[in-house]
């Protein structure tokens, strides 16, 4: 799977977790080139959720993924998850 913004891969990984809808991807396997930081912090029923913003090719997309620092599902440990305008493909 791939994560793509801006025509550029973000993230690729064969090993994805799908959770509601959404690949949940290795952190190792995103850009840490790409990323910066966000403020934003959010809860969901997995716990506290961490985000970080992406930029690409001169675009900033805030908040554009999320992880969770101590995970209530141990197969979300260390994983990243995008929002939708992160195109999502195999």
């Amino acid at each position: 799977m791939k994560a793509i913004f801006n025509g550029v891969v973000v993230a690729e990984s064969s090993d994805t977790v799908v959770m509601d809808g959404n690949h949940y991807f290795p952190k190792a396997s995103v850009r840490t080139d790409l990323l910066t930081f966000s403020n934003h912090r959010s809860r969901s029923s997995y716990g506290e959720e961490q985000w970080q913003s992406l930029f690409v090719n001169g675009d900033l997309l805030p908040d554009a993924l999320w992880s969770y620092p101590d995970p209530s599902l141990d197969s979300l440990r260390d994983r990243v998850a995008f929002v939708r305008a992160v195109k999502i493909e195999d």
